[in-house]
């Protein structure tokens, strides 16, 4: 019975776990703008996709690239939100004007 506790434990570890991970921060872009999701941190860089009105995104890590003006104001910070997939924080609301991540290798 000893194991079956010790199994319950990490069981339960393993799910509390799994439900941070899924609950990881997203932060809202701004209200009524599709917003272009890019390969690079840059307009010249390829256009991926466009996220629809209302989206929120993760932010893996942020690089510096090019100097956009957006509601959020003017920077050359640009999100992570995926592997290849960048958008300007300019129009990502943070809550803060600087990183709110790592910084992306």
């Amino acid at each position: 019975m000893a194991g079956d506790t010790a199994g319950d434990t990490v069981a339960a570890e393993v799910t509390e776990l799994a439900e941070v991970a899924v609950a990881a921060t997203r932060y809202p872009v701004a209200p009524g703008y599709r917003l272009n999701v890019r390969s690079g941190p840059g307009t010249n860089y390829r256009l991926v996709k466009v996220l629809p009105y209302g989206s929120t995104v993760p932010i893996n890590c942020q690089k510096p690239g090019e100097r956009v003006s957006g509601p959020y104001g003017t920077t050359d910070i640009w999100d992570n939100i995926a592997n290849g997939q960048y958008v300007s924080d300019a129009y990502v609301l943070t809550g803060s004007n600087g990183y709110v991540a790592v910084r992306c290798s």
